[in-house]
This record gives C-alpha cells, sequence and structure tokens, in this order.
C-alpha cells in the first residue's frame, strides 16, 4: 500500500487548542485562608519596573488577574493567574537573597538614569540582573569619587538611606589650605548653610603636602554636597573628595577606580541582620570552586542596556495577542528559485554533436617513463 503524502501545514493558519470545561473543587471551609501579597510589589520585584511603575500600570488595566481587571492594591496568591497584555506574568513569591555590589565611582559619572544631557551614568555599567532592578545605596556628585553600593533589595536601600536611622558615611577629603584649631571645632559644633544647621560628627587631619591637606570626616546625613558645602563656608575649597565607608561596608583597598565587586552570601546575610531585616530561610546556594573564584573577584563593567520598565513598552494589540502565529502584511513569504519547464519538443543529443578527441602528442605519450 502507498505511503499518502504528509499534508503541509500552513503558516498562517491559527492553532486549534482543544476546549476544555473546568470544574472546580469545593473549598475546605477548615483550611486556612492562602497569604497574599500586593500585586505592584510581586511585579516590581520581577524586574517590571518600580512600585510605582507597577502602581501606574496596574491602573492603566492591562494586567488582569484570573481573567478580571486588576485594581490598584489588590493581593494575589501564588495559584492566581496574572497577566500582562496576556502574557502570563511569573512573579516570585518567596524572597530571595538580595544581591549587593561595590562600586569605586570615578570622577566624571552620575548616579542617575534619567539625564537630559546624556552623560555618562554609573547606571550605564551594571550588569543585567533577573529578578528586581538596582537601586544606588547614596548618591554621588559628579566630581566626587569613592564608594558606591548597589542592592536589588529596597527594604535594604531605605534602611542605609533614611535619615532616621542615621547611618554613618566616611569621606577622605583634600582641601587647599589648613585648618586652624577654632575651625576644625566650628565644624564639628555646626555651621548654618542654607538648609538648615550642618555639623561633622568628627573631623581629623591626615596629613599633606603642600598647600593642600587631607582630612577625615565622618557624617550622618546625606544632603546635596553637604561636605562641600561645609568646607566652603569657612572659604577652603574642596580639591578631592572620596567616600571610603558607608555604615558597615568599607571600600576594599583592591577595588580600583571603575572597577566593581559583588558580595558573597555570606556577606550580604550579615548585612540583613544589621539592617533589622529578615533573612530569607531558603538555603544558601552551594557554589563550586569556579563559582567562588568568580564571585570573589573584582571585574571591570562594560556597558549595557539596561531594563526599560514595563511601564515604558507599547501594549500588545489585541489581535496581536490573540493570533500569535499570524504572519504581518508587510512580511512576505520567502520566494522559491524559479524551475525551468521542460520543452515539449525536445531535441536528442546525436553522436555528431560530439567533438573528436585530440590527437596525443608525442611528448605526453613518453612523460612519466623512465
Amino acid at each position: 500500500m502507498a505511503r499518502p503524502f504528509k499534508q503541509q501545514r500552513d503558516p498562517r493558519a491559527i492553532p486549534r487548542r482543544p476546549k476544555t470545561n473546568f470544574t472546580r473543587l469545593e473549598v475546605d471551609p477548615n483550611v486556612p485562608p492562602e497569604p497574599t501579597q500586593r500585586l505592584h510589589k510581586l511585579m516590581a520585584l520581577a524586574g517590571l519596573g518600580s512600585r510605582r511603575d507597577m502602581e501606574e500600570l496596574i491602573a492603566s488595566g492591562r494586567v488582569t488577574i484570573n481573567g478580571e481587571t486588576a485594581k490598584v492594591g489588590a493581593g494575589v496568591t501564588q495559584y492566581d493567574i496574572v497577566r500582562l497584555d496576556s502574557r502570563p506574568l511569573r512573579l516570585p513569591f518567596e524572597a530571595e537573597l538580595p544581591q549587593v555590589l561595590i562600586y569605586h565611582k570615578p570622577e566624571g559619572e552620575i548616579v542617575s538614569q534619567d539625564d537630559p544631557e546624556g552623560r555618562t551614568s554609573v547606571f550605564d555599567k551594571l550588569p543585567r540582573i533577573k529578578q528586581g532592578k538596582w537601586i544606588a545605596i547614596g548618591r554621588l556628585d559628579m566630581n566626587t569619587s569613592g564608594l558606591l553600593i548597589f542592592t536589588n533589595s529596597g527594604e535594604l536601600a531605605n534602611r542605609f538611606m533614611h535619615p532616621r536611622y542615621e547611618v554613618e558615611r566616611e569621606y577622605a577629603v583634600r582641601i587647599f589650605g589648613e585648618l586652624t584649631e577654632g575651625q576644625l571645632l566650628q565644624l564639628t559644633q555646626g555651621i548654618e548653610l542654607e538648609d538648615g544647621p550642618a555639623s561633622f560628627d568628627s573631623i581629623s587631619p591626615q596629613g599633606g603636602e603642600g598647600a593642600n591637606h587631607w582630612y577625615q570626616v565622618i557624617l550622618r546625613e546625606g544632603r546635596n554636597r553637604e561636605v562641600r558645602r561645609l568646607f566652603e563656608a569657612l572659604q577652603l575649597p574642596v580639591s578631592r573628595l572620596m567616600r571610603v565607608r558607608f555604615g558597615p561596608v568599607n571600600l576594599p583597598p583592591r577595588v580600583k577606580r571603575g572597577q566593581m565587586l559583588k558580595l558573597e552570601q555570606k556577606q550580604v546575610v550579615d548585612l540583613l541582620e544589621w539592617a533589622g531585616l529578615e533573612v530569607p530561610k531558603t538555603p544558601l546556594k552551594q557554589l563550586n570552586q569556579r563559582e567562588k573564584d568568580k564571585a570573589t573577584t573584582v571585574f571591570m563593567p562594560k556597558v549595557r542596556k539596561q531594563r526599560v520598565s514595563a511601564l515604558d513598552r507599547k501594549p500588545r494589540e489585541a489581535n496581536q495577542a490573540n493570533q500569535p502565529n499570524q504572519r504581518s502584511d508587510t512580511i512576505k513569504p520567502a520566494s522559491r528559485k524559479s524551475v525551468p519547464k521542460k520543452s515539449e519538443h525536445r531535441r536528442v543529443r546525436q553522436a555528431s554533436d560530439l567533438t573528436a578527441p585530440k590527437q596525443q602528442k608525442r611528448s605526453d605519450r613518453n612523460r612519466g617513463r623512465g
């Protein structure tokens, strides 16, 4: 029996999906309710954008929960189906250990993601991250270098930066001139600035050469250009400013200017315990020797394109969402090679059409003989 030809599948045809009728199971009233979490928080942890952006995204009506339009502040469980523009989302319900990066920021880079002037930003060099987004812990102005910490945990970043926690910041300052005993006392007692009084918790001279002198200062605030303004109030301009410590995190000497270092898992756990935050109950990931060496190696970051927030992406059209396999009219199918048709009046090849072989030369006849 001859084997039937296999039918070619039409790529433009809409795939047929089997229709299934689901029957809901009876709910046991004695079972405790499933704990819920805020939808915008989980979407932010999934790396779709900030929490504020996710609230605007939910308010736009592009997010659904079990087929119904989600509302701002809605809670979801791990059994709910959440979709964005008909695309299912995978939300992180179990807390994972956050990531922490140490960056030795050089001068000439800004700590901002949106700059209308298009200047070099520290966020352009950050490595890609699967969940969440990188948050800069404390800002440094363009002319300030030193320690800059990045994390994907908003709670950890808030513990570092919120004024009520008064986390210490330590700087190495080089000024043109030398402070007197009265000026040292004045900087620790307080100087009136435009936005209120400010002072250093401690200041100690570190030597210097010529007219330049170094000082080590510690303060517990993060106001804009506060260190520079304190010295400028005494008519002493700052020629070099470098942050060397933020809270319990010091800038390692092996991390040179423009380099990064990822903290190990145990160091991140210590940071969470210092901040008083809950440590994830999941066991730490077991790393092999190669992964351990890579995790503790200082690296030079490369410029990468950062992840765009889901709020900035254009919503998918309804026709495109319902017919994913349908080709656009602008895409033309690949053209096949034209095969020449056989002529009906074909001439049969004859012996007279063949050319006679040439006579072999005498030199060729004796070639190769001894």
